[in-house]
């Protein structure tokens, strides 16, 4: 027991101090892509031709649609002039689908406060009903991730609850196959008024990678309303802390 206590001793605290100090991402992170339009060169559809989603449009203004990107680099390393390039802003939540398509200059509208009364009632204590909707398990691992002592969801009065009866909302990921339709409506109805939904990631969002599939109904939006978007495949923890944060009220930046 003692080696125990001495070891954790050592290891200090291992919170991370987000929202306060701004994160240690890793070298390989992408994060918002930098759209360069005065490089494209004209009829250049280069990189449309290799996003495997068809996040990206090329109709006189390049525009991608960060709710089917993938963050894949395809588009990235397809272009021979180096127009789009993928940075290290983590911030990407939005509360209008529409918010997600960017183009060159466009600055990303993020997702705003809960107004009026859900603020009152979710604000302070939001607990969430998380359902996996057809997915790979990859946004699924770093929403759980979240529970761990480096990002301690809790702390910001977020928790996972087992039961929808239990929640304040919904968080789904994957693409909604046709086989987890009912579940994610009784889901849905289970949970008491007010209520919201929160899709994390591409498949959440559009369908992602398997957009357009028969079994497949392209994202949670198709069949509920969804209060906050959460882009990437999968997203950062931290990317998706930074949503529910921001939802909350808690950044305001």
């Amino acid at each position: 027991m003692s080696s125990l206590l001495i070891t954790r001793l050592r290891q200090g605290k291992r919170t991370l101090p987000f929202p306060e100090a701004e994160p240690n991402l890793p070298d390989r992170f992408r994060g918002l892509p930098i759209i360069g339009e005065s490089q494209c060169p004209s009829g250049c559809k280069a990189c449309v031709d290799a996003c495997p989603t068809d996040a990206i449009a090329n109709d006189g203004e390049l525009r991608m649609d960060l709710g089917r990107c993938l963050f894949c680099a395809e588009c990235s390393n397809a272009c021979p002039q180096g127009a789009i390039k993928f940075g290290r802003q983590y911030r990407l939540a939005t509360t209008e689908r529409a918010d997600l398509i960017v183009s060159a200059g466009q600055a990303l509208k993020l997702t705003h406060r809960l107004a009026g009364d859900i603020h009152r009632v979710l604000g302070r204590s939001l607990k969430l009903r998380q359902v996996s909707a057809g997915g790979c398990n990859g946004c699924e691992s770093d929403v759980n991730v979240l529970n761990t002592v480096v990002f301690d969801l809790g702390r910001f009065g977020i928790q996972f609850v087992a039961s929808p009866r239990h929640a304040d909302g919904l968080l789904i990921t994957g693409p909604v196959t046709r086989n987890m339709r009912l579940a994610l409506e009784k889901t849905y109805e289970a949970v008491p008024d007010p209520k919201i939904v929160i899709a994390v990631g591409a498949c959440a969002i559009s369908g992602g990678p398997f957009r357009d599939h028969p079994e497949v109904l392209n994202g949670a939006e198709t069949i509920l309303p969804v209060d906050l978007f959460v882009p990437g495949c999968p997203p950062h923890p931290i990317t998706i802390l930074d949503g529910l944060l921001r939802l909350l009220g808690k950044i305001k930046l």
